[in-house]
């Protein structure tokens, strides 16, 4: 039983970190597309849906890293509390799976 709980622990561990690295790299990009005024770039609905599906600390980083999108106060706001609701629900999955 331990080895399956760890084994679980493991994946979702995995995915998260894959998530939030994914995001991350999404907002780096974001950001160099958004010095040519040009250039096709991610709307911030795409940007709040990745943070909502497990990459908010991947977007977090992302903003304060390349100081992008540091200036909307929704961000400010709404990307902390997608961090505290991803946590939330990963705790309530693993608490749901490893019982």
């Amino acid at each position: 039983m331990v080895l399956v709980s760890n084994t679980i622990f493991l994946i979702i561990l995995g995915i998260f970190i894959a998530i939030n690295l994914i995001a991350f790299l999404i907002m780096i990009w974001d950001k160099n597309r958004s010095r040519n005024k040009n250039n096709k770039r991610i709307s911030e609905g795409i940007l709040f849906f990745m943070a909502i599906c497990f990459g908010s600390i991947g977007v977090y980083t992302g903003m304060f890293a390349f100081r992008h999108k540091t200036q909307k106060w929704y961000f400010l706001i709404g990307i902390p509390l997608s961090i505290i609701q991803n946590i939330s629900l990963i705790y309530l999955i693993l608490i749901t799976i490893l019982s």
